[in-house]
């Protein structure tokens, strides 16, 4: 991809299409992809094209485009682009700026959760199985993506109860002197205390890659004739154990796997589109074996877009760095500009990625059977989203709203008489919980154990940052109503701050649970009405109660995550110049940090890889005056 990057600025008063009219003489007749941002200059639509200045002009053609794209020209003030070396570059960086920014006007894949993985590491002598999420190391080899944490520890569990790999991490692994739970239960060979020798181990290990890459009828094969021979040897407990593995093997095949031979590595994607929603269903098979399946709700401005249409966007979007894509997938529409995005695939992928849509045979049956669950997915989040839209209107009358709250933000606070302070912020709205959304907040210059002062702070570092980056107020980052969990004084602190921050127009409500700490029993605060409760039994109650405690559930979290940050602190991080590899090996020879803070200047040059320099500014950080003294 070039740097050339071309920028057209407009001042306020100019209309969209004057922008666009005034840019097209300077725009290349390159591939590359441009955005088209309002007046705040937020992204309203980011567009690909094999010639930039020819897709720009069409949008100047106001006549020939549906309302949807006439609004979105109307909304237009600044236009930037970026040429690339081709038309498939082009629709990859198209992708990546989508699920970046998210524009309002695009098909956009709101998905922000990694896939895990299974990982066997390939750098240690007894190499260890275990989940993985995130970026990839060396030293390890890597098979998925899994749909679901329930899959992939279906099969981590599969695996161990089969080829009776460690799952235990390399410390523990390196402190056992006994074997652990899961070797008496049959699910390790116990290397830690050497149960099994490197050879046979690692011949485990080749065994449960070559049934992630499918290999499961050659494995069984060679496990039965192992175990007849262990009969005919009388060797009858390991023919036992043979047995054993045979069974979970086949257990494995019978539950995690259908039998489809022509399908090795494939996703089977299949949309259903109803009510102006969409839902795209994934199956992904590795090795043969079905790795789960995940469903995907797109969100999309247009009432008149194509399953086609919706079916190119989303593929776009769904394949990057934490799930590239497989040689084979199975569409229930066929995209437009397949060969395109064939190309592009393979471009991300490093080989050929074919796209199909399969008509008849057992890939057309797979790809029904996904349909179907899109299907059934889509309308149970409808009957979903309506009894949501139920309980917002609830909420909405308690409250003497002016409208159905969008979004409802939720405050709580925690800590332990005084210690790792942290505040927390969830949010909800029409679809539910909107979990990208939730902030933590580690209280920095509230008085410890000031619960007051705490959700004080919490508000003030929220809505002030929101007002420097939203001062207009115009974005959807606003909430229609703030949950406080407390009392009449958390909510006089709370409207206090707000009103410092020239918000008092946004509505503050106390939920708290009265003398008797009585869960359903929740007395509401707010301003300009007495203290009320609700019917035990009311429908809204249960779900403003379900509000407040994800709340304190997820400041609970926050809470413990820090506790635990502070326990496993060591004085050694506050010794500059000393990184993790210094400090272990500075407590590998000295046993503890009270160790390295009581030796002597000698005795830390001695340790290995710590030379007389750092040794001298470590020994003068722990005995300042003895350093002062020389």
């Amino acid at each position: 991809m070039t740097e050339d990057i071309t920028e057209t600025p407009a001042p306020p008063p100019m209309q969209g299409l004057q922008v666009l009219e005034e840019a097209l003489p300077t725009l290349p007749l390159t591939p590359g992809c441009y955005r088209m941002l309002d007046a705040r200059g937020d992204v309203l639509y980011v567009g690909k094209a094999r010639a930039i200045r020819k897709r720009v002009y069409s949008y100047t053609q106001l006549a020939r485009l549906p309302e949807r794209l006439r609004r979105m020209v109307h909304e237009t003030r600044r236009l930037e682009v970026v040429t690339t070396a081709s038309e498939a570059e082009a629709l990859l960086l198209e992708a990546n700026l989508i699920k970046k920014l998210r524009p309002r006007y695009n098909i956009v894949l709101r998905d922000d959760k990694s896939y895990p993985w299974l990982l066997i590491t390939d750098d240690h002598a007894f190499p260890q199985i275990a989940k993985h999420r995130g970026e990839r190391r060396k030293g390890a080899s890597y098979y998925g993506p899994f749909a679901s944490t329930w899959a992939v520890n279906q099969t981590l569990t599969a695996l161990q109860r089969v080829f009776l790999l460690r799952s235990c991490n390399d410390t523990v692994f390196d402190s056992r002197d006994r074997p652990c739970l899961l070797h008496q239960i049959k699910r390790c060979s116990a290397p830690c205390v050497r149960r099994v020798e490197q050879g046979a181990y690692r011949e485990l290990v080749e065994e449960a890659k070559q049934f992630l890459a499918g290999q499961v009828p050659s494995i069984q094969k060679r496990l039965a004739r192992e175990m007849e021979q262990a009969a005919e040897a009388l060797e009858f407990e390991r023919a036992a154990a043979l047995r054993d593995r045979i069974r979970g093997l086949t257990h494995v095949q019978g539950h995690s796997r259908i039998n489809v031979e022509s399908v090795a590595d494939a996703d089977v994607v299949a949309l259903h589109m109803a009510a102006g929603q969409s839902c795209v269903q994934v199956f992904f098979f590795r090795g043969g074996r079905n790795n789960g399946n995940r469903p995907y709700f797109l969100s999309h401005a247009r009432a008149d877009i194509t399953p086609e249409e919706v079916m190119g966007s989303f593929l776009a979007q769904l394949y990057d760095d934490d799930m590239p894509p497989p040689p084979l997938v199975l569409l229930s529409h066929a995209a437009p500009e397949g060969e395109l995005l064939g190309e592009a695939l393979a471009l991300k992928a490093g080989r050929k990625v074919e796209l199909a849509t399969p008509q008849r045979g057992e890939k057309r049956a797979l790809v029904e059977h996904a349909a179907t669950n899109a299907r059934e997915a889509l309308e149970r989040r409808l009957a979903e989203s309506t009894a949501q839209a139920a309980l917002l209107d609830g909420v909405q009358a308690l409250f003497n709203l002016d409208g159905r709250p969008e979004r409802i933000e939720v405050y709580d606070n925690s800590h332990i008489q005084g210690t790792a302070a942290y505040g927390a912020m969830i949010v909800a709205g029409p679809a539910g919980f909107m979990k990208a959304n939730y902030r933590k907040f580690a209280i920095k210059d509230a008085k410890p154990g000031d619960d007051f002062a705490m959700m004080r702070e919490v508000l003030e570092r929220r809505f002030g940052r929101a007002l420097k980056e939203d001062p207009s107020r115009g974005g959807d980052g606003w909430p229609d109503l703030v949950l406080i969990d407390g009392g009449q004084g958390q909510l006089s602190v709370a409207r206090e701050a707000m009103r410092e921050l020239g918000l008092e127009d946004i509505p503050l409500v106390a939920i708290a649970k009265g003398v008797d700490r009585d869960a359903g029993r929740e007395w509401f605060h707010m301003d300009g009405r007495e203290a009320f409760q609700l019917p035990p039994r009311d429908p809204v109650l249960y779900y403003l109660q379900r509000l407040r405690d994800e709340a304190h559930r997820f400041v609970i979290g926050a809470h413990r995550a820090g506790r635990a940050k502070a326990m496993v602190k060591s004085e050694l991080d506050d010794v500059p110049g000393v990184g993790a590899a210094v400090k272990k090996r500075l407590l590998n020879h000295f046993g503890s940090a009270r160790g390295v803070r009581n030796a002597g200047e000698a005795d830390l040059a001695a340790c290995p890889g710590i030379g007389p320099g750092l040794a001298r500014k470590i020994h003068g950080h722990f005995h300042p005056g003895a350093a002062q003294a020389k």
